[in-house]
């Protein structure tokens, strides 16, 4: 159990450009606005759950299906790479239907804590110590809230182009993450 600081921030920041809860405000508003006030309570608490439980039980899932963590994490390096392709580009390769309703399924989940989320936690317990993990899933569901919460306010305050630049940056990052991710579990694969 090693308590890391910068593991902390670099999990953080690969958790959050993950998550895009920034990038996601347009469509938090526009179902705020179709179904009325957003939980975000319970939104946020629903996928902190989610996300923890994933982290610890989520390898032994994959020794049940006969999927090693390097096989995943080669998987959800790609999974990350095409994120960062959505971001970079403002294209979108892949996304849910949309939601009847505004409650926790398409909040917590699949919105904070989807396919993406759940690729990137296996991937990064690979090479992150557990409690930096952890300390980083709560720290980005604190973000969670407070972008929940003001939703209407942040997107007044940077306007369309701000998000457009916060979005593509963090598409960025998740690339050049991606990529150390391949790199440093290929080689699992063929020993």
């Amino acid at each position: 159990m090693e308590f890391d600081i910068r593991e902390i921030i670099t999990v953080g920041m690969v958790l959050f450009a993950v998550i895009d809860i920034v990038g996601s405000i347009p469509i938090i508003i526009d179902l705020r606005s179709k179904h009325g006030q957003i939980e975000s309570e319970k939104a946020t608490a629903v996928a902190a759950i989610i996300m923890i439980v994933f982290l610890f039980t989520g390898e032994e899932l994959l020794k049940i299906i006969g999927i090693d963590v390097n096989s995943f994490a080669v998987a959800g390096s790609f999974v990350l790479f095409f994120l960062a392709l959505e971001m970079i580009l403002g294209i979108r390769i892949y996304r849910d239907e949309e939601a009847s309703s505004a409650s926790i399924v398409p909040i917590a989940f699949p919105l904070i804590a989807g396919a993406g989320t759940m690729t990137t936690l296996l991937s990064l317990r690979s090479q992150f110590y557990t409690i930096n993990i952890v300390v980083a899933i709560l720290l980005n569901i604190i973000v969670v809230y407070i972008v929940l919460k003001s939703s209407s306010k942040i997107e007044k305050l940077l306007g369309e182009n701000g998000l457009g630049v916060i979005r593509k940056t963090f598409g960025v990052v998740l690339l050049a993450i991606a990529v150390k991710l391949f790199a440093a579990n290929v080689k699992g694969l063929f020993v």
